[in-house]
């Protein structure tokens, strides 16, 4: 009876198949091993972007900082945390901490979209979400909001400055998942792709008046070198860009062999050449 009722539970619908399969997936034991894994990529996306950061970032940074320094009307007392210090070790410890948080997090969302945001396998899924969450928690409020080297920008703002750089990041993030719903939404009406059109200009048209209602700031020194700002803020956009794609890199590999060992093992011997015979 057995071998006659395993054929029959195997055969079930193909139209389910990938629900309840990520149904089953998503339990307390596989959220655990990819939040361990996510928390690893995360590490591995850190270590990327800790060199992007030294090498591009860093500096820029001294640059600001001798700018700051010559023109300040006042010196200030001796310094708590050498600089040399600030840009090794200080800046190692805070882009790896931040790239293993930032990967649990991430993979706790992935958790969430995996299934939900397309038939998509568990590396592109990876892939996707980095891409979206580079777009909607970095480039966007980067956009409206850049960052700004030392000398750039007058602290009697920075608390201003601050809340609305976080207030941007969450509007992009509810309009992204408003996107999404919105795309499913005239899916079956106008299609995949003319719906995947409706909802980006959608995303575009609520940024932009996001844009156009929240304040600006233009704070930068007078003599600040405008090439030195602009050459700042994007080693500060190639870190992020670096970190979240790496992520999507190193995190979509462990998954997939999570998610998916068959697939992963059959890519890997693909890979290998067959041995000849003798």
């Amino acid at each position: 009876m057995s071998g006659c009722t395993t054929p029959a539970i195997s055969s079930a619908s193909p139209a389910t198949d990938s629900d309840e399969e990520a149904s089953l997936r998503m339990n307390s034991a596989t959220v655990r091993n990819l939040l361990v894994r996510g928390m690893l990529a995360g590490l591995a996306a850190g270590l990327a972007a800790l060199v992007v950061a030294y090498f591009l970032g860093e500096p820029r940074v001294d640059q600001a900082i001798a700018f700051e320094e010559a023109h300040a009307h006042e010196h200030g007392g001796e310094e708590l945390v050498t600089r040399t210090m600030q840009s090794t070790a200080g800046l190692s410890t805070g882009v790896l901490v931040y790239g293993v948080a930032f990967g649990g997090i991430a993979a706790l969302a992935y958790c969430f979209a995996l299934g939900r945001i397309g038939r998509f396998g568990p590396r592109a899924s990876a892939l996707l979400l980095a891409a979206a969450g580079l777009l909607c928690v970095y480039v966007v409020p980067f956009l409206k909001y850049p960052a700004n080297p030392p000398a750039v920008g007058d602290p009697d703002t920075l608390n201003q400055r601050t809340t609305l750089y976080f207030l941007m990041i969450v509007l992009s993030v509810l309009l992204a998942v408003g996107t999404v719903i919105l795309g499913k939404r005239l899916a079956p009406r106008l299609g995949n792709w003319n719906a995947t059109l409706a909802a980006g200009a959608f995303f575009v048209l609520a940024v932009g008046l996001a844009y156009a209602f929240l304040p600006s700031f233009n704070e930068a020194p007078e003599g600040f070198p405008a090439t030195l700002l602009w050459q700042y803020r994007l080693a500060a956009l190639a870190v992020q860009v670096t970190l979240w794609t790496s992520f999507g890199l190193v995190f979509g590999l462990l998954a997939e062999r999570l998610l998916a060992p068959r697939t992963a093992t059959e890519a890997v011997g693909a890979a290998r050449p067959t041995p000849v015979p003798h």
